[in-house]
């Protein structure tokens, strides 16, 4: 609830800088557009289940030394592809239900999605090289 208060304080601030009017826009590169946190199931409902673009979904926790490696490194390849997928980031700790239903046992786990379903998957670190060829299967590039 902060976190949301919070939000709309900055979003109803005047426009200056990277800010839009609307609140859209924070100055950002296009790729970081591609990322986002997810913050509950209707919002993983909404912007993955039901998203028209492929999703990535990084399955992570804060308290994990691989996923610190992983994350990153998977938003770099996800960021230059331009939009042709997206990246949600799902905290275990904070979304145990999202990990319990796509069963995920351990972290860092990553789906691909496609209209809804899981298309793909790998459990652990991953080279960039194995990365880029898992994001174009998903893209069908």
């Amino acid at each position: 609830m902060a976190q949301r208060l919070a939000l709309q304080r900055l979003l109803s601030l005047p426009a200056r800088g990277g800010l839009t009017s609307h609140g859209r826009a924070f100055g950002i590169s296009a790729g970081c557009r591609s990322t986002f946190n997810v913050q509950d199931g209707s919002d993983f409902q909404d912007r993955v289940v039901n998203s028209p673009k492929p999703v990535v979904v990084d399955f992570h926790a804060q308290w994990c030394g691989p996923c610190k490696i992983l994350g990153p490194r998977l938003e770099k390849l996800v960021s230059k592809l331009e939009g042709k997928v997206m990246m949600a980031k799902v905290d275990i700790d904070d979304h145990t239900d999202l990990a319990i239903e796509y069963e995920v046992s351990a972290v860092p786990t990553v789906l691909a999605m496609k209209n809804g379903d899981v298309v793909d998957k790998f459990v652990g670190i991953k080279d960039e090289d194995q990365l880029e060829a898992f994001l174009k299967k998903l893209i069908g590039a």
